[in-house]
C-alpha cells in the first residue's frame, strides 16, 4: 500500500489521508499556483508508527524512492553541488496551527554547507540557515531547550564558532554527535514530527476542539524557499478577509530578509502586509491576485503563509482561517451577498460552538498579560465574569458584580447563583448541578477547580498557596475553565445585524423544532428573543426556591399528616399559579410543556443548624422534631428514590395542587384572549400501570375545576429510565407525548452518577475505554439504541404521539446531528443555548440532504 505521495501525483486524495496541508498544497499544484514541490507522507504511515512505535523498513525505502523524485523535479539532490534542502512539517486533517513541530533548512552538514557556500556565494546566509537548523532539529528532535542556543550566540559573533558551540552543546546535552547523516536527519524528523501529535499541547487542543485523537498527522516534506536570502526575499502570513471583524480586506503582515519563524517568535516586528506594495510592488499585486483567487477557489477566508525568495513569490500553505465568531457569521452572509456561497452553503460554514461568545463576550486579550492565573477547572458554561468573591449564597447582593464559589451548589442556592455574575465550584463537572443551572441562566460557570479549599468559616479560599479573602476581585472565564486574581477587562460584543439574517436562513433549512428550558418569565423572554419555539421544559420545583417560598415547600415535606401538608400545599397553590399565568401569557400560541414535581424531597431540605431552627419556629416544632423528620426522609440513593411519580403515588395532593394551578392559570389567560397549549409532563415512569395512576389522577383533577372544559391540554410523561423505554408500546397507548430526559436516561443506562463520574471520566476517554463524555454528547449506542427503540414502539401504539428532547443534550450540537437522524419532533435547551441549537439543527438538515 502507497503510503507517501509526490504532490502531482495526489489529485484527488482524501484530504483525511493527505493531512489539510498537504491536501491543499496538492490543490494549489493542480491549480497552477507558485508553489515549492514536495511529497506528503500520509496519516495511515502516521497511525502505523504509532501503533509499532517504530519506522517500518518498507516506509523507509518508500522514503527513499519519492525523495529521489523530488529530487528528480526540484532539479537539486542532497550532499550535491546544488543541495536539496527541506522543511519538514505537520499536517493533520483538520487544523491544529501551531500545536505540532516544524524543522526547517533539513539537508544540511559540513560538507553540504561548504557546497551551498560555493554554489551562491552567501557565506553569512548560508552560516545563519545552518545555525537554525541544527538548533530547530535539537529542540525537536533531541529534545534540547531552544534557549541555551540562543544564550550562545549572544555570547559569540563568530559563525563558524558558533556552530562548533551549537555542536559540542548536542554531544554535551545528548551523549551524540549531531547527525551528519542526511538520510539518518530526515527519519529521526518524521518520526519527532508523528510523536508531535501525541505531545501535551496538541492533545489539549484535540480535547478543547473535540478532535479525533486517532486520526494521526500527514508529514510534509517540501524543497525550501529562503525568505532570509536577500533584501529583496521575505516570509508574511496573510488573511483574505480580517479575522477579527469579517471586514472585506486582506489583513497580514510580513517580514523581509526572515524566515517564517521570525515571525511567530517575535524577534523583530513584522510589517502590515500594505506596506508590501512600497518595497515589491509587483509581489503585493501577484499576492492579492493569488488571494482572491484561493479564496474563491475554497470558498472560505484564507489564511495564507507566503515566501519571497530573490523576488519570487511561493505560496507554502493555504488553510480556511480561524475567526473571531462575529467574524464567522458576518463572512459568511457577505459572501452568500457577493454570490460565493448559498444559504446553505453559509450555514455549514459557521461553528455553532462559537456562538456564545456573540452572546456573552470574552476578555480582553491585551488584559490578560500580567494577571494572575490562580487556577483552572473545568469550562462549565460558557461567557466571563469579573465580580468580588461571595462564599455564602446568602450572601450574594442584588446590586453589585459578585462571584459565587462553592465547593457544590445545590437547589438551595439557586437565589445566589441568580444573582451572581458568574459561579465556581470545587467539585462537579459539565453537567453538575451549578453548570447546569448556570448555561440555563446563561451565566458564566467553571466546575471542577479541585485545588480550592474553602474555609470552614467561608470567609476566604486558597489555592495553590494564594490566599483570595471574600470582597475580593477575581475574573472567571467559562470558555477555558480560568480563574484570574483581580479584574480583568470586558470585551463586550454587540449583536450583529447579519447575526439575526443568518439565524433566519438556519430557521428556514432546519428540520428539528427548537423549544427552550424555562422556568421563569425571564428564561421566556431570553429563549423567545433567540427564537424558541416553545418551552420544552418547565420545571416547576425551580419555582420553588424563589423569595421565601422554600419555607412552605419545606412545611409541605416534614408535614406528618395530609391536612398539615394540605395546609402548605395551599400557600405554594397561590405562588405557582401566578407563575404557571405569567409563562403561560408570555408563551401565547406556543406550546409550554409543564413537568410536574420531579427531584428528590431531601434537596429541600434545610441542612443548617439555624435554617432547621428557624423552620422549627415557624411551624411551632421543636429543634428535636424537625431534625428527626428530617432524618427520616433522607434516602441512601435519592436520585433513584422517592421523587418523580413515585410522589404523587404517596403524596398526591402534590401533583392535585400543580395540576390546579396550571389548568386555572390557563383559564385566565384564556379570558385574556390568550392562545393556550399546554403539555402536562409526569417525570420518572416505568411503567404503563404508573403512568395510568398518575394520568387518571392528573385528569380527575382537571375535571373538578370550573371552566376547565374549555382548556386545550396534553398529558405525556419524560421517558428517562431504560424499562420505559422497552415498554415505550405499552406506555404510548395512554401518552400524548414522549420527552427524553437524556441527563437520567443517560446515568440510568450507563450506571454511572453524572456528577461523581467527573473523578474518572477523563481518564476513561484518554484511554479510549469511552469516546467522549456521554454527559455531553449523547451516547448513540447505549442510549440512542434505547430511544430508537422507544421512538419505534412508541409510535406503532400512537402514530401521532410528539416526541421530543429535553435533556441537556438538546443543546449539544453532535447530540442534535444523531436526534435529527432519529426524526424526533424537537429538542429542548437552556435560553442561551437556543441559536446554537437552531444553527446545528439547520447543518444537520442540510448535510442530511446531500447524503
Amino acid at each position: 500500500m502507497k503510503n507517501i505521495y509526490l504532490f502531482s501525483e495526489a489529485y484527488g486524495k482524501d484530504r483525511m489521508l493527505l493531512g489539510g496541508k498537504g491536501a491543499n498544497l496538492v490543490e494549489m499544484h493542480r491549480i497552477g499556483l507558485p508553489i515549492p514541490m514536495g511529497v506528503i507522507i500520509s496519516t495511515n504511515a502516521c497511525r502505523e508508527y504509532l501503533k509499532e512505535n517504530r519506522f517500518s523498513s518498507e516506509l523507509k525505502e518508500e522514503l527513499k524512492k519519492e525523495i529521489k523524485k523530488l529530487e528528480h523535479s526540484t532539479g537539486k539532490r542532497f550532499n550535491s553541488e546544488d543541495p536539496l534542502l527541506v522543511s519538514v512539517r505537520s499536517g493533520a486533517p483538520i487544523s491544529m496551527p501551531g500545536m505540532m513541530d516544524t524543522i526547517l533548512n533539513l539537508g544540511l552538514n559540513e560538507k553540504s554547507l561548504e557546497m551551498l557556500i560555493k554554489k551562491i556565494g552567501n557565506e553569512k546566509f548560508c552560516y545563519n540557515i545552518y545555525q537554525r537548523f541544527i538548533q530547530m532539529f535539537s529542540e525537536i528532535v533531541l529534545g534540547i531547550e531552544k534557549e541555551r542556543f540562543f544564550e550562545i550566540k549572544k555570547k559569540e559573533i563568530d559563525d563558524k564558532e558558533i556552530i562548533k558551540k551549537y555542536k559540542k552543546l548536542v554531544k554535551d546535552r545528548s551523549g551524540k554527535e549531531f547527525p551528519e547523516d542526511i538520510e539518518e536527519q530526515l527519519f529521526l524528523a518524521v518520526e519527532a514530527i508523528f510523536n508531535s501529535w501525541n505531545n501535551e499541547r496538541a492533545r489539549i487542543y484535540r480535547k478543547i476542539n473535540d478532535i479525533d485523537p486517532n486520526m494521526g498527522t500527514a508529514v510534509v516534506i517540501q524543497h525550501m524557499v529562503f525568505g532570509n536570502y536577500n533584501e529583496i526575499s521575505g516570509t508574511g502570513v496573510a488573511f483574505t478577509r480580517d479575522p477579527s471583524n469579517g471586514e472585506n480586506r486582506v489583513f497580514g503582515e510580513y517580514l523581509l530578509e526572515a524566515q517564517g519563524e521570525d515571525i511567530v517568535a517575535g524577534i523583530r516586528t513584522p510589517l502590515p502586509l500594505n506596506r508590501l506594495k512600497d518595497q515589491l510592488p509587483n509581489i503585493y499585486e501577484e499576492f492579492l491576485e493569488i488571494a482572491k483567487k484561493l479564496e474563491s477557489h475554497y470558498k472560505d477566508m484564507q489564511d495564507i503563509e507566503f515566501t519571497i525568495e530573490n523576488g519570487k513569490l511561493y505560496i507554502l500553505q493555504t488553510r480556511n482561517g480561524k475567526r473571531s465568531p462575529y467574524a464567522g457569521i458576518k463572512i459568511a452572509v457577505d459572501m452568500v451577498k457577493e454570490g460565493i456561497l448559498t444559504e446553505e452553503e453559509a450555514i455549514l460554514k459557521v461553528d455553532e460552538k462559537s456562538l456564545p461568545q456573540i452572546l456573552s463576550g470574552n476578555f480582553k486579550e491585551s488584559d490578560l498579560k500580567g494577571k494572575k492565573l490562580l487556577g483552572k477547572g473545568l469550562p462549565g458554561s460558557a461567557g466571563v465574569a469579573v465580580g468580588r468573591v461571595v462564599l455564602s449564597s446568602e450572601r450574594v447582593k442584588e446590586e453589585g458584580s459578585y462571584i459565587l464559589v462553592r465547593t457544590e451548589t445545590s437547589p438551595e442556592d439557586i437565589k445566589g447563583m441568580s444573582l451572581a455574575k458568574g459561579i465556581v465550584t470545587v467539585k462537579g463537572g459539565a453537567t453538575s448541578h451549578g453548570a447546569v443551572v448556570a448555561r440555563g441562566m446563561g451565566k458564566c460557570c467553571v466546575t471542577g477547580c479541585e485545588k480550592i479549599e474553602i474555609d470552614k468559616g467561608e470567609t476566604f479560599f486558597t489555592i495553590d498557596g494564594v490566599k483570595v479573602k471574600e470582597g475580593e476581585f477575581i475574573s472567571v472565564n467559562g470558555y477555558n475553565g480560568e480563574i484570574y486574581l483581580g479584574e480583568v477587562k470586558l470585551d463586550k460584543m454587540v449583536l450583529p445585524n447579519e447575526f439575526e439574517i443568518f439565524l433566519n436562513w438556519c430557521r428556514k433549512y432546519k428540520k428539528l423544532g427548537i423549544r427552550m428550558n424555562a422556568d421563569t418569565e425571564t428564561d421566556i423572554k431570553v429563549g423567545k428573543r433567540f427564537g424558541a419555539e416553545g418551552v420544552g421544559l418547565c420545571r416547576t420545583e425551580h419555582m420553588f426556591f424563589q423569595g421565601e417560598r422554600i419555607w412552605s415547600v419545606r412545611e409541605m415535606i416534614v408535614a406528618n399528616t395530609k391536612e398539615e401538608r394540605e395546609k402548605a400545599l395551599e400557600k405554594l397553590f397561590i405562588l405557582q399559579k401566578e407563575d404557571f399565568r405569567k409563562i403561560l401569557s408570555e408563551m401565547s400560541g406556543m406550546p409550554v410543556n409543564i413537568r410536574l414535581l420531579d427531584p428528590p424531597l431531601h434537596e429541600f431540605l434545610p441542612k443548617k443548624d439555624k435554617e432547621i431552627e428557624k423552620l422549627a419556629n415557624l411551624l411551632g416544632k421543636t429543634y428535636k422534631e424537625i431534625e428527626e423528620r428530617t432524618k427520616a426522609i433522607k434516602e441512601q440513593n435519592p436520585m433513584l428514590g422517592h421523587r418523580g411519580c413515585r410522589l404523587s403515588v404517596t403524596y398526591p395532593e402534590i401533583y392535585e395542587m400543580q395540576v390546579q394551578g396550571i389548568i386555572e392559570a390557563a383559564i385566565e389567560c384564556k379570558k385574556d384572549g390568550k392562545e393556550i397549549e399546554i403539555e402536562i409532563m409526569v417525570p420518572l415512569i416505568n411503567s404503563v400501570e404508573e403512568f395510568s395512576y398518575v394520568k387518571k389522577l392528573i385528569e380527575k383533577k382537571i375535571e373538578e375545576i370550573p371552566g376547565a372544559v374549555e382548556i386545550d391540554f396534553k398529558i405525556g410523561t419524560m421517558i428517562e429510565l431504560p424499562r420505559a423505554c422497552i415498554q415505550a408500546d405499552k406506555i404510548g397507548k395512554e401518552s400524548q407525548f414522549f420527552s427524553f430526559g437524556t441527563n437520567d436516561l443517560t446515568q440510568t443506562t450507563l450506571g454511572m452518577s453524572r456528577d461523581d463520574s467527573t473523578k474518572f471520566i477523563e481518564e476513561y476517554i484518554e484511554k479510549k475505554i469511552l469516546e467522549k463524555d456521554p454527559f455531553q454528547t449523547v451516547d448513540e449506542d447505549g442510549v440512542g439504541e434505547l430511544m430508537k427503540i422507544a421512538i419505534k414502539k412508541g409510535k406503532s401504539a400512537n402514530e401521532k404521539i410528539k416526541i421530543g428532547v429535553c435533556g441537556e443534550h438538546g443543546g449539544d450540537p453532535k447530540s442534535i446531528h444523531f436526534f435529527n437522524r432519529l426524526g424526533i419532533n424537537y429538542v429542548s435547551c437552556s435560553p442561551y443555548r437556543v441559536p446554537i441549537a437552531i444553527v446545528a439543527a439547520a447543518k444537520s438538515a442540510i448535510e442530511e440532504k446531500k447524503c
